[in-house]
């Protein structure tokens, strides 16, 4: 009630707002740095878990309910005998580490995947992957998606409310999935694996509409 303004940061945002609580507001992107970004991509790291011939995943995210990483390592846990090459990258720190590692373990899926703690830096290991996949519950607007695409990387998504869909284009500029929904989590990596030419359009559509999240753009709205 004490505010004069309220931002958003996406158009979805902006309509849930206004449905459920009939709020006005106003939708500002995240301010995205593609020169930092790509700078600090750069920066040299030795990771041995991926290999050559390996189709490489990365996922960067809280280990917490809300980013749902057990959707992601069922999705694998599917594809474990027919591709064998796969390898998942998991990033972050959080509450649900532990379960994280023992549904890992549990399952027999330690030879596909590799935990690393929660990184400042996180642009080396994203462009050493091939996929970037979120698999969360929720999100306002995702920064980590144009950051994965900033780097020329597919992005594969739930279509959550609020934020990769409307990053995606609804699925022009990479891979939407259901909320929750591995077994078409794992459709979607089995689309990746066998469309290279086409995801890479997608990836470029992406690259295209990053202009949106202009750096610049978007701190002259606030000012």
């Amino acid at each position: 009630n004490m505010a004069n303004k309220i931002i958003v940061n996406s158009i979805d945002f902006q309509r849930e707002l206004k449905k459920k609580f009939n709020l006005n507001s106003q939708c500002i992107y995240n301010p995205l740095n593609k020169k930092e970004i790509i700078k600090n991509s750069k920066k040299k790291i030795k990771i041995n878990f991926f290999r050559k011939n390996d189709f490489k995943i990365i996922s960067v995210a809280r280990f917490s309910d809300q980013k749902d990483h057990f959707c992601l390592i069922k999705s694998i846990n599917l594809l474990r005998k027919k591709y064998q090459n796969i390898k998942v990258l998991l990033i972050g720190s959080g509450e649900k580490k532990d379960e994280i590692k023992y549904m890992i373990d549990q399952l027999k899926l330690n030879k596909f995947f590799k935990i690393l703690d929660f990184k400042n830096n996180p642009y080396p290991y994203i462009k050493k992957s091939d996929v970037f996949i979120l698999s969360t519950n929720f999100e306002g607007l995702p920064n980590v998606l144009l950051e994965a695409i900033t780097l020329n990387k597919l992005v594969i998504s739930s279509n959550c409310p609020t934020g990769p869909s409307e990053i995606l284009d609804n699925g022009k500029g990479g891979l939407l999935f259901r909320v929750n929904n591995y077994k078409q989590l794992s459709q979607k990596i089995i689309f990746a694996i066998k469309n290279k030419k086409k995801c890479s359009k997608k990836i470029l559509f992406a690259k295209k509409r990053l202009y949106r999240f202009d750096f610049s753009k978007n701190l002259e709205k606030y000012f």
